[in-house]
């Protein structure tokens, strides 16, 4: 008899592929299935992020929801970034909790499930070559992990401490990953890293492919596959060869995510990225000219400690300099196990909420023209999702979300669209 699975996945994408790896282990060598009804489940599953506080904060008072709604018998396991940061701790102010599994031991999920008050949160352990079981969220698109980890020692970001250090994984697996997905129908992949152009950094056995535009290159030659979306690469690493790569590459979606994080270069200096402003606007007038057809995403922190007016407005030059398709922006969040932390010079809050208002403002004046332009222009969309009230769902070239008139029939196909409504969030066309 199946045993039920709810799963709730905060955070990143990557936190969303690790969710399907432990659905497929719990599936396959558990026999759960899923349900969305919490009382239903016989195991629940929070998959944590910790990069801001506000997912932390989340995490308890769910906790206080599943206890309260869950079926006798039924055990609680947190997962993800926030287990590894703070192992046994959850438990002793969670007691609920039956399980912890940090970030970097998502392999070891069918061996706490067995273990009551089991925490493995070792950010040293090697999952780059497990052969993990196969599910996926949508057949039609796939998600696929290049590395784990992270070298980089960002001020603001406790993900090193969380998901240890970076270990690319080797390119005959992630071959062999993608040609899997291939055959069972998915047209699209995205690669997952959280620095994807610093693959080659550390490998756990040998690699035929030693950086990340030859990466792109090899998965580039596997038929059946049409379209190649990764995220996010770091503006450091992002040398000519690899946005020549991006740009000339058929296969290669042209959209691309590039996290600003500040336009101040003395904030960036203080952030530890390891550019500058100038540097960070070269390459992206490089993206434009290269491939002008391009979307370009970024994310931007107001508040950091010590910033100025001055330093704000940096950002905002950056954001009229670049005109950014799509903007993540946040107030500065102090989080553990970072330097930032311990900076002085930390920013009231009012002044940097007063910051992100007058950016996010400017950006949606900037997103509105950059969406009306879009009325009457032709798309090629990849459908994947269906939607209610007959739609269906899918992403052009660029990122921008479609939405159609169709039924399943349109899945999993390349089709020219001509779009006749915009909003800020999506386009809506007709099949031509």
């Amino acid at each position: 008899m199946n045993k039920k699975l709810y799963i709730e996945t905060l955070g990143c994408a990557m936190n969303s592929r690790d969710s399907e790896h432990l659905i497929a282990e719990l599936s396959i060598k558990e026999n759960y299935i899923l349900t969305t009804q919490i009382s239903d489940a016989d195991l629940i599953i929070i998959n944590t992020c910790s990069v801001r506080e506000k997912p932390v904060a989340k995490l308890f008072s769910e906790l206080g929801v599943f206890a309260k709604h869950k079926k006798d018998g039924a055990k609680i396991g947190v997962c993800g970034c926030t287990a590894s940061h703070l192992g046994k701790e959850i438990i002793k102010k969670a007691p609920v909790v039956d399980f912890v599994l940090g970030a970097r031991n998502i392999s070891k999920i069918t061996q706490v499930l067995h273990q009551k008050h089991a925490v493995e949160v070792d950010t040293e352990h090697d999952d780059s070559s497990f052969d993990f079981s196969e599910y996926r969220t949508n057949p039609f698109r796939a998600m696929v992990n290049i590395s784990m980890g992270c070298d980089k020692s960002c001020t603001f970001c406790i993900v090193p401490a969380t998901r240890g250090e970076e270990i690319s994984i080797p390119s005959e697996l992630i071959a062999r990953e993608i040609q899997k997905a291939v055959d069972s129908g998915a047209k699209e992949i995205m690669l997952l890293g959280q620095n994807v152009n610093n693959y080659g950094r550390r490998f756990s056995s040998d690699s035929e492919v030693k950086d990340f535009t030859g990466l792109l290159q090899k998965i580039s030659l596997i038929d059946g596959l049409e379209r190649i979306r990764f995220t996010s690469p770091h503006p450091l690493h992002m040398d000519d060869e690899f946005i020549e790569e991006f740009a000339n590459n058929p296969k290669i979606c042209k959209q691309i995510h590039v996290p600003l994080q500040s336009g101040s270069t003395k904030i960036l200096k203080e952030m530890k990225r390891g550019y500058t402003k100038e540097w960070f606007i070269n390459r992206c007038e490089m993206i434009r000219r290269l491939a002008p057809e391009a979307t370009i995403s970024t994310d931007i922190i107001v508040g950091f400690p010590g910033e100025s007016e001055e330093d704000f407005m940096e950002s905002m030059s950056v954001l009229e300099s670049v005109r950014f398709e799509q903007l993540f922006s946040f107030k500065y969040s102090s989080r553990p196990h970072t330097a930032a932390a311990e900076y002085e010079n930390q920013i009231d809050n009012d002044v940097s909420g007063e910051r992100l208002t007058r950016l996010q403002a400017r950006h949606t004046e900037i997103l509105d023209e950059v969406m009306d332009a879009q009325l009457g222009t032709v798309h090629e969309v990849y459908f994947d999702e269906l939607k209610s009230e007959g739609r269906v769902s899918g992403r052009a070239d660029d990122g921008k979300l479609v939405f159609v008139k169709g039924s399943e029939e349109l899945l999993g196909r390349v089709v020219g669209v001509r779009i006749e409504k915009v909003s800020r969030s999506l386009l809506d066309g007709v099949v031509i």
